[in-house]
């Protein structure tokens, strides 16, 4: 839950309240963003988590381009390093589930 909602705040921010940073920041955050959100959805044992979350990415990314607002504009990059941070929260989630069940063992 907190998850879903710091991520509305990091996407949905008007760019006024932005923080101005290093070029390639914001793919870095998108990035452990979307880990994030895959990570603690696999957690929760959420279906279909890793669908949703790439169509969240998407989405958000237009959104960004919709509601004026905002000031903001999508980035198809943005939606891309997104799906990326899907893959490595699913990585992680996958490792440590596969060290809780410990060595496979074959006769």
């Amino acid at each position: 839950m907190i998850a879903a909602l710091l991520s509305v705040v990091v996407l949905f921010t008007p760019e006024s309240g932005v923080p101005t940073a290093p070029p390639g920041t914001d793919k870095v955050i998108h990035t452990l963003l979307f880990a994030l959100l895959a990570f603690t959805g696999l957690y929760a044992n959420i279906s279909r988590i890793l669908p949703l979350l790439v169509v969240y990415a998407g989405v958000s990314e237009v959104l960004q381009q919709l509601i004026t607002p905002l000031h903001r504009s999508g980035d198809v990059l943005d939606a891309l390093v997104d799906v990326l941070g899907i893959g490595l929260g699913w990585a992680i989630a996958s490792a440590i589930r596969s060290r809780r069940r410990g060595p496979r063992t074959t006769r």
